[in-house]
């Protein structure tokens, strides 16, 4: 069961935890003023790596191809074989 949130007309509020079936209550029972229901934000959790504030479908997909924006720093693996054959010889 849900718990709701309501506003009394002098400004305080109270939750009360109530069925989803049930209609919203139009009078405070403890002191009988007038009360309108108080919308929520939804509390959503995301958990797991990868969420940030700022993700986007298009923003992730260019961040994780391109990362910080500079090229990748060359390896000196394809000059290493170059250099044993001239030591060989």
């Amino acid at each position: 069961m849900p718990v709701y949130t309501y506003r009394r007309e002098d400004g305080s509020t109270f939750e009360i935890r109530q069925k989803f079936l049930e209609e919203p209550l139009t009078v405070d029972p403890s002191t009988g003023q007038r009360v309108v229901r108080v919308v929520q934000p939804a509390g959503i959790i995301f958990k797991g790596s990868g969420f940030y504030v700022n993700d986007s479908k298009s923003a992730s997909r260019s961040s994780v191809n391109n990362t910080a924006g500079s090229p990748k720093p060359e390896t000196k693996a394809a000059t290493a074989p170059a250099s044993t054959q001239a030591a060989a010889d």
